[in-house]
C-alpha cells in the first residue's frame, strides 16, 4: 500500500511523504505483533503431529519474521542501497510468506 501511495505523495506533497510513512509504521507494528501471535498460536494448535503442515506454518513464520526484521531494517536505513536492499528483502519475504498461505489453504 505504501509503495504506491509514497511516488504520488513525493509529487504532490513532498513533505507528505515522512509522515505517510510514520502513520502507516504506527498502524503496521501493532498488526505485525498480531499476525506473529497468531502464527505461534497455529503452531502451537496443529502440534508436534502435524506434519507438512506443521512445517509449511513454521517455514511461513520465519518467512514473516524475515520480512518485519528487513522492514524495521528499511525504516533505519540511512543509505539508498540499505533502503533498496532492505525493502527488496521485506517485499519478497512477504511474497514468500503469501504464497505458503495459499499453499496452506490448499
Amino acid at each position: 500500500m505504501l509503495a504506491g501511495l509514497v511516488p504520488v505523495l513525493r509529487r504532490v506533497a513532498p513533505e507528505a511523504a515522512p509522515a505517510a510513512g510514520q502513520r502507516f509504521a504506527a498502524l503496521a507494528w501493532p498488526a505485525f505483533a498480531v499476525l506473529v501471535a497468531t502464527g505461534i498460536w497455529n503452531i502451537a494448535a496443529v502440534g508436534p503431529a502435524g506434519g507438512a503442515y506443521r512445517t509449511t506454518l513454521v517455514v511461513k513464520l520465519v518467512a514473516v519474521l524475515v520480512s518485519g526484521a528487513a522492514a524495521w531494517a528499511h525504516a533505519r536505513a540511512t543509505d539508498r542501497r540499505a533502503l533498496a536492499l532492505s525493502g527488496a528483502l521485506s517485499g519478497v519475504a512477504a511474497l514468500v510468506a503469501l504464497l505458503l498461505g495459499v499453499v496452506l489453504r490448499g
